[in-house]
């Protein structure tokens, strides 16, 4: 796992680096993807277009992750919770009694 520096610096794990090709000099961009940051190497890979069968493939595995990590985790009933409110309660909530 890599740290952010004080002066915001990541450093690329040499497993990663290695593995993708990345070169001291090489340029990354960070590019948002909803609550994540991608990274891309410039000029590599990163930039070509998938085509619409990869993309269904890269997508249908991902999918398969989530089921498979679903099924590992309790599933929390939200009506057994004793939280000492209700959700109908919120929506009651400032009106008079």
């Amino acid at each position: 796992m890599a740290k952010v520096t004080s002066k915001l610096q990541v450093t690329i794990p040499k497993a990663i680096a290695q593995q993708y090709g990345v070169e001291p000099g090489d340029e990354i961009e960070f590019q948002p993807a909803g609550p994540q940051i991608r990274v891309v190497l410039r000029g590599q890979a990163g930039h070509q277009q998938l085509s619409k069968a990869e993309r269904l493939r890269l997508f249908d595995q991902a999918r398969a992750r989530q089921r498979a990590r679903e099924k590992t985790r309790p599933r929390t009933d939200e009506s057994s919770s004793d939280r000492g409110w209700k959700r109908e309660e919120l929506y009651r909530r400032g009106e008079p009694d």
